[in-house]
Parts: structure tokens; sequence; C-alpha cells
């Protein structure tokens, strides 16, 4: 029986934490582009902030937020290592990449539990400034072959 409360009481909390963050991305005016339920996950865009098909997932206890920003053809040391001096910069999140190595991702990683509308805000807010400041190296970036 035990069991079973459990698990109950998990899905009530994960989707609670899913309708929570939906509607902090609503009345942040994030367009929702694609959004799952039972995943616990959200696409979303905002043009003006540079961000499109942004993907935050809620994976108890925390809600993963990435952004692709561009692919690398070969390893690098240099754009690697420009990279990670930038990170000391970044308000929240990080830049990071992928399981393959391949493409570079912004990353943060928030609390759901806690998590208010101006911990997401400032988040979201963080990729915009870096994308802002740092369009130029990140254009260079990706251009590279």
């Amino acid at each position: 029986m035990k069991i079973k409360c459990i698990t109950i009481n998990l899905e009530e909390k994960m989707d609670k934490y899913f309708q929570k963050v939906k509607g902090y991305l609503l009345e942040l005016d994030y367009i929702i582009v694609s959004d799952d339920e039972n995943d616990g996950v959200f696409v979303i865009e905002k043009e003006e902030a540079g961000i499109k098909n942004m993907v935050l997932a809620c994976a108890e206890p925390i809600l993963v937020m990435e952004q692709s920003l561009f692919s690398v053809a070969k390893d690098d040391v240099a754009i690697f290592k420009s990279l990670l001096i930038k990170n000391r910069d970044i308000i929240h999140g990080a830049f990071a990449l992928d399981e393959a190595g391949k493409n570079v991702i912004f990353r943060d990683t928030l609390a759901l539990e806690n998590l208010d509308l101006n911990e997401l805000e400032s988040s979201l807010n963080s990729l915009s400034l870096l994308l802002s400041e740092y369009s130029g190296e990140i254009i260079e970036f990706s251009a590279q072959k």
C-alpha cells in the first residue's frame, strides 16, 4: 500500500510542478511551442529574447533548461577555452556540451520545490543577456569547420 501512495504523491507533485512552470512561462510571455505533461517537457520560444526551441524538463527535484546554440565540427581547444572563460561571467546557467560532445548548449537547473517566477525569469534573462553580449563569438564559433 505504501508504494502506491508514494507513486500517486509523486505523480501529483509532478503535475503541480508542470502546471506551475507552465503558468510562469505564460506569465512571462513565452510561446509554448509544445508541451508533454506526461514527460514534464516544454519547448518554448521568445525570439526577441533570442530563445528558440528551448527545452525545459521537469525532472523531480529539478527543472532542467537547455538551449542548443551551435555545433562544433571538430574539437577546438580555443573555442572550448573561450566558452569556459565566458562561463565565469554568466549569471545563471553555463555553456555545456551535449552527450555526443558535438553541440554547445546553454544549460541551467533550478529546484522545482521552491521555484518562483523571479527565479525562472532570471535564468531565462541570463540566457538572453549572454546571447546579446556574446553573439559575435557564437556566430564565429558556429561558422568554423
